[in-house]
């Protein structure tokens, strides 16, 4: 997209992220910082991104592993992938990309909402002191616990070592399925499935672990002055409202917003609900 500044951040073990910065014409004092999902890049933000008041500074990113991010020590080698770890990568982005002297609003889709989370548990002072408010998108606190196919977790082991894009093994009628409610547009269905094929399978089977061992519920202690959004796909199959409502039940202070027919894609099903919610927390 037009008009986005690329900059690169390294992390303390050397992993180098990409970021992406949309620089307002006439600065607000504001700035969003956003975070893209499991095997899903930046991009995945851009519908939201062309319906966002223009007056805020945002800041996209790559979560390490993903779109032009590398793993620690620059390398597209797995290790031992957390989501803790991706907290830790959210704390320098925000560190290096956003004025110190301004509070952040921070908004994650699904992976990137679990991120935020785990920022919030790894420096819990810190955030309170940071962040303005939080948008917390088809997300979880924890309790995935995968498909249930037989077999996934060998298979998964085995992909770790497979360092080839996902490409045609993923179809746009299956992602449909796995991810869209509905009423999907088909355009935005296959330009998520051509992200999703471009991330490496080692990179979605490096992260299915952390996953499933993702667990930040004591992290939403941290969280009770924050103002937050919850909005999740009446139809989400990968987290569904049950995990939203947990979240919501932790956070008396949050909104939670059930949008039915959609799925978990919310940044393309409904990208102004998505960015009305991150405008309500700028203000």
């Amino acid at each position: 997209m037009a008009g986005l500044h690329v900059h690169h951040v390294t992390t303390d073990d050397g992993a180098v992220l990409s970021a992406y910065v949309r620089e307002p014409r006439q600065p607000a004092g504001r700035t969003v910082v956003l975070g893209h999902g499991w095997i899903l890049d930046h991009r995945s933000w851009l519908p939201v991104l062309r319906t966002l008041d223009p007056a805020l500074r945002v800041v996209l990113w790559d979560q390490r592993g993903h779109g032009g991010s590398t793993l620690a020590g620059g390398s597209r080698k797995v290790g031992q992938e957390s989501i803790r770890r991706l907290g830790a990568d959210l704390r320098t982005v925000v560190a290096e990309l956003t004025p110190a002297d301004e509070q952040v609003v921070l908004g994650g889709h699904s992976m990137g909402g679990m991120t935020i989370l785990a920022y919030a548990g790894l420096a819990p002072q810190e955030f309170v002191e940071r962040v303005r408010g939080i948008a917390l998108v088809s997300t979880a606190a924890g309790g995935l616990r995968g498909s249930g196919r037989p077999g996934e977790r060998p298979l998964m082991a085995a992909l770790r070592h497979v360092r080839v894009p996902i490409g045609r093994g993923m179809t746009e009628k299956a992602h449909r399925a796995a991810a869209f409610g509905r009423d999907a547009d088909p355009a935005d269905v296959h330009d998520a499935t051509v992200i999703a094929r471009g991330t490496r399978l080692n990179v979605f089977a490096g992260y299915y672990d952390a996953l499933m061992e993702h667990d930040e519920v004591a992290a939403l202690g941290a969280l009770q002055t924050v103002p937050t959004q919850v909005l999740v796909g009446a139809r989400d199959r990968l987290t569904p409202p049950t995990l939203a409502q947990r979240i919501a039940a932790g956070l008396p202070q949050a909104e939670l917003r059930t949008l039915d027919r959609l799925g978990h894609m919310l940044p393309w099903e409904a990208p102004d609900r998505v960015a009305a919610a991150i405008e309500e927390l700028a203000r």
